[in-house]
């Protein structure tokens, strides 16, 4: 059935709108499940922030030990690298140790707050993001993440308790590392086509970008005043992909969790080196 026309157009502005229009249909009706998995949408980050509360606060922010070279042999805390967070594995060793000014953050569903799963758990764990679709969609959704060839995914959370702002930063391996890049390129298009407005730039780093969650239209004036500020990263290289999710209160320094994902990015190329 051919939709009415409500004004006159010029047909070259017209046929955009149409694309346009079309598009977001598609994204909407068939796409937008993959957000569900980006985390913006089901209020994960905004869980997230307001137990921030709860967050460990045990793990030191510095190495414990002597300046003193002789010394610190002797007296060097072996705890105190993994109170950074666990290097155990290899995800662990890319995860961006506990940087300063930060406290380790509230857990991440099955992944606490610094810990990883293997292919099958991970694979499961992303497939329930589509648990409220039709039979027909869900099915295409489950497919689409089966692409995906996940081989792990390690997840480690940061609570940045002067700023009232947690961040979690997730990194995913992929078997097939051509999926790493087109898994970029998708979760991009998609929060450029709903139109996410876009966040800081990551400095030095042209295969990462950053984008904001859209305000509710459902919130009134006095509950928009109190809600949560999202920010949502993506990034790559030739081995992971990289997601970081931050939520705080309003206005919490988007600039600061850019530099985060700066730190983690560059961590990655030289993981042996902590910053």
């Amino acid at each position: 059935m051919t939709e009415p026309v409500v004004d006159q157009q010029p047909a070259e502005p017209d046929g955009k709108a149409k694309g346009k229009r079309g598009a977001r249909r598609v994204l909407l009706g068939i796409v937008l499940p993959s957000v569900l998995v980006l985390g913006l949408i089901g209020g994960g980050v905004a869980y997230t922030a307001v137990t921030v509360s709860s967050a460990d606060r045990t793990a030191p922010t510095e190495v414990w030990g002597s300046t003193d070279a002789a010394a610190k042999d002797r007296n060097e805390d072996p705890a105190a690298a993994h109170a950074r967070g666990r290097t155990g594995t290899p995800l662990g060793k890319l995860l961006l140790p506990l940087p300063q000014g930060y406290a380790f953050g509230p857990d991440e569903g099955l992944y606490g707050n610094d810990g990883e799963l293997g292919a099958a758990e991970a694979t499961a764990l992303m497939k329930q993001a589509g648990e409220g679709l039709s039979g027909k969609k869900r099915r295409a959704f489950e497919k689409e993440v089966d692409k995906l060839g996940i081989a792990g995914v390690g997840v480690r959370t940061f609570a940045d308790l002067g700023n009232d702002v947690v961040v979690t930063v997730e990194i995913m391996r992929m078997k097939d590392k051509k999926q790493i890049r087109t898994s970029y390129r998708i979760r991009k298009e998609v929060l450029d086509t709903l139109e996410f407005p876009k966040g800081p730039k990551v400095k030095d780093h042209r295969n990462a970008a950053c984008y904001l969650a859209p305000e509710n239209d459902s919130l009134d004036k006095k509950e928009r005043a109190v809600a949560l500020g999202e920010m949502y990263c993506i990034a790559y290289d030739s081995e992971v992909f990289v997601t970081v999710k931050a939520a705080g209160a309003k206005p919490f320094d988007k600039a600061r969790v850019a530099d985060l994902l700066k730190k983690q990015l560059e961590h990655i190329e030289s993981p042996g080196e902590y910053v």
